[in-house]
């Protein structure tokens, strides 16, 4: 794809934005962690842009990355001490509220992925996405056979998850 043909950085970012925000949600702890994730992934893609050739589908692109960012921030997060706000007497501003019927449902759903391990909560979020087999190879890296056994595992799990009593 030549330079003058590539899509607008701004353009792409605003049509995806949704999906960004779905990744920030399931690997960010809060509101604040999952706002500093979002602003760590368009800088890493920011940053990429001008190498990005259209050899693969831009969500893919995006998926790729935002994941690795999410992931090592993550691990990141995990190793660092824990630390306090500076001002406790300031709020949490909460996500807008997931509203219909399946609102209890969605949460439950999001508390059995919290149990799942960096990677598996990236393959559960690329198959809300409906992202094919293919694509997801694509994005993890992976074989489609491995992608196949993984999900298969990883939705055994939440099905544990999801049964077990609250």
């Amino acid at each position: 794809m030549s330079a003058d043909a590539s899509p607008d950085f701004l353009a792409v970012l605003n049509q995806y934005q949704p999906l960004l925000r779905r990744v920030t949600r399931v690997y960010g702890a809060d509101a604040d962690d999952q706002q500093d994730l979002y602003q760590e992934i368009v800088l890493q893609l920011w940053r990429a842009w001008p190498r990005f050739e259209g050899r693969a589908k831009v969500s893919t692109w995006l998926y790729r990355i935002a994941l690795n960012v999410a992931i090592s921030a993550l691990r990141q997060r995990t190793r660092s001490p824990a630390t306090s706000r500076l001002d406790a007497a300031v709020p949490d501003i909460p996500l807008p509220p997931e509203s219909g019927p399946d609102a209890d449902d969605l949460a439950q759903l999001y508390r059995a992925i919290e149990q799942l391990s960096d990677v598996e909560k990236a393959f559960v979020l690329l198959y809300l996405e409906e992202r094919t087999y293919e694509e997801m190879a694509d994005i993890l890296g992976i074989t489609q056979n491995n992608v196949r056994v993984k999900m298969h595992r990883v939705q055994d799990k939440l099905r544990q998850f999801l049964t077990q009593p609250a």
